[in-house]
């Protein structure tokens, strides 16, 4: 099998979404015929590319948007399969690329209310929920287990600005969650490509305006680099 950026990405997102988490770089390597160095050394370079996120010291999956191979606040389920989210974009993601009926059950604010939205026939059911997204975009990738813990769901643009006033954050965007789960579908719709590519930032940008997300955060300097 070749082994490149784009076949170990699809390996891995096609092994989450069957199995329910990451295959080990043992497995990996076995799968691709090379050895476990060999295949560290590749997921190195999909960390470098952005295409993946690996535990510092063993170098194993630690997320590969948009699931994530640890607990988090966001549980993806079907009758077929259940998941981690990363953040609130990450799992309206997932559900699009699973393409099926099923629940996201998460807290709002990441504290003690719980919510769960359902998806059905391709439709969000309960659509009074809004997503906040604090971090700027241009910093995403300086801490991205960081940025996609703050994408949190809420049920009002007020409880959203007391929650930022309590816990110090500065307040970014906020996106009916609607938007979010028709931007979700187009940002996340090549993630089970075997031909995958990361989207450049000017592709990026040109997603952000698609869908009318015209808040500072989400500003990019135009380059040929990638998201």
């Amino acid at each position: 099998m070749n082994l490149s950026n784009s076949s170990l990405h699809y390996y891995i997102i096609k092994h989450i979404v069957d199995e329910g988490r990451a295959p080990k770089i043992i497995e990996m390597s076995r799968a691709f015929g090379v050895s476990t160095n060999d295949m560290a050394e590749a997921l190195r370079a999909l960390q470098d590319y952005h295409g993946v996120v690996l535990h510092p010291v063993s170098s194993e999956v630690w997320v590969m948007h948009p699931f994530s191979t640890a607990p988090t606040n966001f549980w993806i389920e079907s009758e077929k399969g259940s998941w981690w989210g990363n953040c609130a974009w990450c799992s309206l993601g997932a559900a699009a690329l699973l393409d099926r009926d099923l629940t996201i059950t998460t807290t709002l604010g990441g504290e003690s209310k719980q919510v769960v939205v359902e998806i059905k026939n391709g439709q969000i059911t309960n659509k009074k929920i809004f997503v906040h997204f604090p971090i700027p975009m241009v910093k995403a990738w300086e801490n991205v287990t960081y940025t996609c813990s703050t994408m949190l769901m809420f049920e009002s643009e007020s409880e959203i600005d007391n929650w930022c006033e309590r816990h110090g954050m500065e307040k970014g965007d906020v996106q009916p969650i609607n938007n979010v789960w028709e931007f979700s579908k187009v940002w996340y719709g090549n993630h089970l490509n075997r031909d995958w590519v990361k989207w450049s930032v000017n592709e990026a940008k040109e997603i952000f305006d698609r869908f009318e997300l015209k808040n500072p955060i989400w500003n990019m300097p135009s380059n040929g680099g990638r998201f």
